[in-house]
């Protein structure tokens, strides 16, 4: 009887759930390992989604059921590049495929971007999100912040920013963030696009919530009153977020706790201050050729203590993987991972946003899942069957501990009692030296 094929997965994150959800699916003999270089699962679910968006997290539960299966392994604390290389996955698996999503920023690239209180918004998420990698946020003295992008992040981050802390103390917040917050408000948040409001990214669920907080004053400038009108023209989103702006700016707020501004047509021409953040200077656009924006030589300053460009993420090259550094993904056809010359390298594969970029919303992984592994599973059926090395076999050899997913279910039972001791849902293990005291409870060796 020919053996079952066996698949890795680098990744945890949604895209690479969703493909070993396709996977054992669609094959129902098919191993499936899946590797995180965190011990922890669920990837962007756990900690990119802003934690007061409950009903996005729950996403996770559904995932989750992938690894009831008795064929599906979770393999966390493993780096790829670190403690395995491309080479050990190629000769111990039929396939693999690299998930591993888009973890580094894009930059403005103008002068005072390096100065303390200047961040991109991954880092400011990753902290409120608990990610044991983040650095802490200080916002004492922070009272204008200013946000640079016009999609959802900008949106999340500045709704943090905003929201009493009142309303985010029953998440999973850890508690220093929550401290944070709590200890200094802010009492202007600028979004600045560098376009009008009909090319902005949000989506009018998130923008709705931002623009109705409570006893927030909303301004919108930079836009001409034809941009905000209702024009019929347009398409039903970008429609109803130009409502919700025009109705936000006309709506009358006594005594406003903090104030929210929406600036169009406008980019950061430097960010001023010694060692600090103190001033933000704008430059005013305008429609170039070719659909280029041009800057008009006209600034503006703000006052700014802290500074979030949310202007989009970029995939980083993987150890002994080829990169496309332009569009920041693994070249592919269709997730077939290709060479530098546009050749299929048999066996790889990418899904998520290594693969296309950082475009779309979670359940865009679901689709492009399904097209990685359909091709996957065409090429398998192929294959002619080989001798494979065992990779988690070789990992014990030298010695090197692994959490499996009952190691991440002590972590989500820790977090859950954390929780409930405050009234809480859950509340997040947020460092790496809790999270491994965690784990590592119980004996991390193999059982096949």
């Amino acid at each position: 009887m020919a053996r079952a094929h066996r698949v890795a997965i680098i990744g945890a994150g949604p895209a690479g759930l969703f493909a070993a959800q396709a996977l054992t699916a669609r094959d129902d003999t098919v191993e499936v390992d899946i590797y995180d270089r965190l011990p922890t699962p669920y990837g962007l679910l756990r900690y990119g989604v802003a934690p007061d968006h409950t009903g996005i997290k729950r996403v996770a539960e559904t995932l989750a059921a992938v690894f009831e299966s008795r064929r599906v392994r979770f393999i966390g604390m493993v780096e790829l590049g670190r403690d395995v290389t491309r080479e050990e996955l190629c000769a111990g698996y039929d396939a693999v495929v690299y998930a591993l999503g888009a973890s580094a920023d894009a930059h403005l690239d103008v002068a005072g971007e390096e100065l303390v209180g200047s961040l991109s918004a991954r880092e400011f998420v990753a902290w409120y999100d608990g990610h044991p990698d983040a650095a802490p946020v200080e916002l004492a003295g922070v009272r204008e912040a200013v946000v640079v992008g016009v999609g959802n992040v900008a949106v999340d981050v500045a709704r943090v920013l905003l929201k009493p802390v009142a309303e985010l103390a029953d998440t999973d917040m850890p508690d220093p963030v929550l401290g944070e917050l709590d200890a200094d408000r802010v009492t202007d948040v600028w979004v600045v696009g560098r376009r009008g409001p009909r090319q902005t990214a949000f989506t009018a669920v998130e923008l709705r919530e931002l623009a109705n907080l409570a006893e927030v004053e909303v301004t919108v400038d930079g836009a001409t009153d034809e941009e905000l009108s209702d024009d019929e023209g347009l398409d039903r989103r970008t429609r109803t977020v130009v409502t919700i702006l025009r109705e936000a700016a006309a709506r009358t707020v006594t005594a406003p706790r903090a104030r929210l501004h929406f600036l169009f047509w406008h980019r950061v021409w430097r960010i001023d201050g010694d060692t600090e953040v103190a001033s933000v200077r704008l430059e005013r656009t305008e429609p170039g050729t070719d659909h280029r924006l041009r800057g008009t030589e006209h600034y503006r300053d703000l006052p700014a203590q802290l500074v979030l460009r949310a202007i989009g993420y970029r995939g980083r090259r993987l150890p002994g993987l080829p990169f496309d550094p332009v569009r920041g993904v693994i070249p592919n056809v269709e997730g077939r991972v290709t060479d530098a010359h546009g050749t299929v390298q048999p066996g790889e594969y990418v899904a998520g946003w290594i693969k296309r970029g950082a475009t779309g919303v979670i359940g865009t992984n679901k689709s492009d899942a399904v097209q990685t592994v359909t091709h996957l599973l065409t090429d398998l059926a192929a294959t002619e069957p080989r001798d494979l090395t065992d990779v988690p076999a070789q990992l014990a050899a030298r010695g090197k501990q692994v959490a499996d997913f009952a190691a991440w279910l002590r972590v989500d039972a820790a977090e859950r009692d954390r929780g409930e001791a405050q009234g809480r849902i859950r509340t997040k293990v947020a460092t790496w030296r809790e999270l491994t005291e965690v784990v590592t409870v119980a004996d991390l060796d193999w059982v096949i």
